[in-house]
């Protein structure tokens, strides 16, 4: 059997190898790149709309990415991380969008201000700290804050709506946040890659194995689902960028980077509004403090989502425990990915993280009621019956090896690359596709060292990522003059 040749195989069509695909397109057309999708249509798993919660996660309003320390002081490391990694995809974005390679932004992003909302002293204390660490620095310097009712019912009318008085409360808010579609995103990206030369997209394949070869390509080996044929593929780079289902991949590519690594599923439940009279009240993204015991990604929201045109609102996510890797995969996944790597460090998660699993189990078993009463903290005049129950995408934590020899669970996302470069994996989920650009962007400057020091990739680059090899927090001219061609290219600040 003849075997399918690519400079680039592309496993999952989601957010992230949509991504790859089109910087590696702009940087180099001549690559032959093929792309590979276990279900019949592109960002369907966790990228689709109705999965995640459309956040452009720039830390404005996501407090579990500033910690309080054993100090009193507020940890910002994460955020200044995600806040220039989302300045990234911005630039990026708008290069496409410039290059009508996106359509109208309005397609993909729209703008919903970013607001945190407490109450109690306590919370409110931190939010006030947070906000006087944060917009202390250029990066944050548009952030507003109140503990004023009348002023803060102005940003999020619905919150407020007979709320005691007596209650202390605080919120913030960052005017320019946004609400991604990152289904429809991503399909335009495929549909764009789709009209350039040597791209193909296989739908409906299923990857069965991959292996190094001694020429040192990767022959992978694909079933189509529908008749079954097995078609063989070598390729020079493979990415494993297939959401949830990419640990399982990975252990099946044997490089030794990937060893150690196992998956810890986490599904996820949303309240849905859609009732107008509702829905035109409310036009932010309000963000809370996690209850305690809970995840860092079951941090309590309001948001408003704006999908193909129409408006609604969303609430939570509530998590839940299933055993799956993929919405639409396997009750065995989580099973079948054990092995002797990695059994020991997934045991030892296990053991520690009793409350975590009890926490899940419990949210799962939640009633309507219960669901709707926690959103009555944010909405006091809720009516049960304007909200339904949307099922979320699956995510799957990080769990690694710690330097004791036991495991560690992890929240975040991380790049595992093999010692060639040949092949990289993506694994984990927040803050996911909002940091998609630089997550991709340090896979090409680890896989194709080569070629980025070229003049041509750089320039090529620099079009398009104008902040490319500077450090965004460090350059607040800069800074500046990027935020400003972002926010009027993507149509998100409604004062330009």
């Amino acid at each position: 059997m003849t075997a399918r040749t690519a400079d680039v195989l592309l496993v999952g069509a989601g957010a992230m190898s949509s991504t790859l695909g089109v910087l590696l397109k702009q940087l180099d057309p001549s690559l032959k790149i093929i792309m590979v999708e276990r279900l019949d249509h592109v960002a369907q798993e966790s990228t689709d709309g109705w999965n995640n919660a459309g956040t452009g996660h720039a830390a404005y309003c996501e407090l579990n990415y500033t910690p309080k320390k054993a100090d009193g002081s507020i940890d910002t490391t994460k955020a200044f991380t995600i806040n220039s990694a989302f300045e990234v995809s911005l630039q990026f974005w708008s290069y496409l969008v410039e290059q009508q390679a996106l359509p109208e932004p309005s397609n993909f992003i729209n703008t919903a201000p970013h607001c945190s909302f407490v109450w109690g002293q306590e919370n409110v204390d931190f939010l006030r700290k947070r906000y006087e660490t944060l917009s202390s620095h250029v990066m944050f310097k548009d952030m507003e804050y109140s503990e004023d009712p009348e002023v803060i019912r102005g940003w999020m009318p619905l919150v407020m709506q007979n709320r005691p008085a007596s209650q202390p409360f605080a919120a913030t808010r960052v005017r320019y946040g946004s609400d991604v579609n990152f289904g429809a995103l991503t399909r335009f990206m495929v549909e764009h890659l789709g009209k350039q030369s040597d791209f193909d997209l296989l739908v409906s394949h299923d990857v069965q194995s991959l292996a190094k070869q001694s020429d040192g390509r990767w022959l992978v080996n694909v079933k189509n689902k529908a008749d079954k044929h097995l078609t063989p593929i070598t390729a020079k780079f493979v990415f494993l960028g297939a959401g949830g289902g990419a640990l399982p991949l990975l252990q099946k590519s044997g490089i030794a980077e990937g060893k150690g690594y196992g998956g810890f599923p986490v599904s996820g439940q949303w309240l849905v509004c859609t009732k107008p009279e509702i829905v035109e009240q409310h036009a932010a993204k309000v963000y809370g403090k996690a209850p305690i015991g809970a995840p860092p990604m079951s941090v309590p929201h309001l948001d408003t989502r704006i999908m193909n045109g129409q408006k609604s609102l969303l609430f939570g996510p509530f998590a839940g425990f299933t055993t799956k890797f993929l919405k639409n995969g396997s009750y065995l996944d989580l099973i079948k990915s054990v092995n002797l790597g990695n059994i020991g460090p997934m045991m030892s998660v296990g053991a520690n993280n009793m409350d975590l699993t009890r926490y899940l189990i419990s949210e799962s078993l939640q009633s309507h009621e219960s669901r709707v009463k926690a959103l009555r903290n944010f909405f006091p005049d809720v009516e049960e019956d304007d909200w339904e129950l949307s099922i979320a995408g699956q995510r799957v934590q990080i769990i690694k090896k710690n330097p004791a020899g036991g495991g560690k669970l992890e929240f975040g996302t991380e790049v595992i690359i093999s010692a060639d470069g040949s092949l990289a994996a993506l694994l984990g989920a927040s803050p996911g596709a909002s940091t998609a650009v630089q997550a991709m962007l340090s896979i090409v400057e680890r896989c194709y060292k080569d070629q980025l020091a070229t003049d041509a990739w750089q320039q090529t680059l620099k079009a398009m990522i104008p902040s490319y090899g500077k450090v965004l927090s460090d350059e607040p001219e800069l800074l500046s003059e990027v935020r400003a061609r972002t926010l009027s290219v993507l149509k998100l600040d409604p004062t330009l």
